[in-house]
């Protein structure tokens, strides 16, 4: 099994740090509420929220005894890194070779292309 970097994020925490960057600050007990059936065990997304505040991405502030948790880090930080880290593993780094993906796979029209080619185009101006 390939190891995850220390910068970025297995699928349990992702979708630890998708709750927090729409619902946090909150606690562990309304975090686990939040997923869909079957919820997981409370520790297990205490150990996955324990396991993000090592790494520095989730803090807490303790309120009447109860810990608050909330991402330290900002959602674009990750959507980067993981988009670059995505087109880099599937696609040889080839953003060309992704959206011609999106065309061959009837996944993205026309108007949304020509939109985007309008979006460079005015990027460079």
């Amino acid at each position: 099994m390939k190891k995850v970097a220390k910068d970025q994020l297995t699928p349990k925490e992702e979708e630890v740090m998708q709750l927090l960057w729409e619902h946090g600050p909150i606690l562990i007990s309304k975090l686990v509420e939040l997923y869909p059936d079957p919820k997981p065990h409370f520790n297990t997304v205490s150990t996955v929220v324990r396991r993000l505040e090592t790494k520095g991405f989730v803090g807490h502030n303790e309120i009447s005894g109860s810990f608050h948790y909330y991402a330290k880090v900002e959602k674009e930080y990750f959507r980067s890194r993981s988009f670059g880290n995505f087109i880099k593993n599937y696609f040889g780094g080839s953003y060309y070779g992704a959206v011609s993906s999106l065309v061959t796979e009837d996944k993205i029209s026309a108007d949304e292309l020509k939109e985007l080619l309008r979006l460079v185009e005015h990027k460079g101006k």
